[in-house]
């Protein structure tokens, strides 16, 4: 079995299979397990349009088009494993393609984003305890570089924890 990291499959390609909503929303589904096409195609459905259940309509809309066109594609490109007699698809062993998941609602910040925010305000702080701006310098570039790390590793520990559950 092939895996994502082959030379052919380039990043450049991941970002085109993955500026599909329906491929993007078919792996993030498949990371919590192997599913039917049937019940991954009504998951996309219900997304799509939040409604339980979703629409027969938009359901079998959801089923023809991985049946037919990103079920396939995936496969090709070793991300997903399909059996066509049981109709069941699972994520393949590499996961290569979720790192280029963080899906990121418009308006907000990426989790990459924020912390380079964080390392900013850092920088800023230590700068201005050092030509001594008055509150901050009287709380020292210590202090101030104690309370940067805290909240580094506080976010590293609640990104973990949000990606886990």
């Amino acid at each position: 079995m092939a895996t994502t990291s082959e030379p052919g499959l380039s990043e450049t390609r991941i970002h085109e299979v993955l500026s599909n909503d329906r491929r993007r929303m078919a792996i993030e589904f498949l990371q919590d397990g192997d599913l039917t096409l049937r019940e991954l195609s009504e998951r996309i459905a219900e997304a799509e349009t939040g409604e339980s259940p979703p629409p027969r309509n938009i359901r079998q809309s959801a089923y023809v088009s991985l049946q037919q066109t990103h079920i396939p594609k995936l496969a090709e490109l070793d991300i997903v494993n399909y059996d066509d007699e049981s109709k069941v698809v699972s994520l393949a062993e590499a996961g290569d393609v979720t790192v280029y998941m963080e899906v990121v609602p418009e308006g907000e910040l990426s989790w990459s984003e924020y912390y380079a925010a964080l390392a900013a305000l850092g920088i800023v702080l230590m700068i201005a305890a050092a030509v001594g701006v008055p509150v901050i310098s009287g709380v020292g570039a210590p202090g101030l570089g104690s309370l940067v790390f805290a909240v580094l590793g506080g976010s590293a520990v609640y990104q973990r924890w949000t990606q886990e559950n």
